[in-house]
């Protein structure tokens, strides 16, 4: 089923100079590019983002840590998208996640683990949401069939 997922590499990721290389893994899986933007995000913002880790003891330090440097936010597009691209980001905890996965790869720790995905349906629609406008998101209408081949 065609749906839309929210993923994005964090301050780690993107200090490293592994945003392309996340970009290929996804493009080259068949998935689609609908938005992409930069920028550093506020507390406020990190707060709403990760509401539903609030008052867990990590809570202090991973807003810290997503407000440290510049993210990348994205939105793609494909076949069951949002299992896909958890698969492809592997376990939270990079010791954990496999070889060939983003994180298996690249992780270093489970704090620095590169980057972020919506873990269902509902999650992905309220972070796009968060991030961008509907007037942001390219429709796949707008791609010509001829380039997807």
């Amino acid at each position: 089923m065609m749906e839309r997922t929210f993923v994005m590499i964090k301050p780690d990721g993107v200090g490293r100079g592994l945003v392309g290389e996340c970009i290929r893994r996804f493009e080259q899986r068949g998935l689609v590019l609908l938005a992409i933007k930069m920028q550093c995000l506020s507390v406020e913002r990190a707060a709403l983002h990760y509401k539903e880790h609030e008052g867990k003891p990590f809570y202090e330090g991973l807003i810290a840590f997503i407000t440290s440097g510049p993210t990348l936010q994205m939105v793609w597009e494909g076949n069951d998208a949002v299992a896909q691209v958890r698969k492809m980001n592997g376990a939270t905890n990079c010791l954990e996640a496999g070889p060939g996965t983003i994180r298996g790869d690249f992780g270093l720790s489970m704090q620095k683990n590169l980057i972020h995905a919506s873990d269902s349906r509902e999650t992905a629609a309220r972070e796009i949401g968060l991030y961008f406008s509907d007037e942001e998101i390219v429709s796949t209408k707008s791609l010509c069939p001829e380039w997807l081949c």
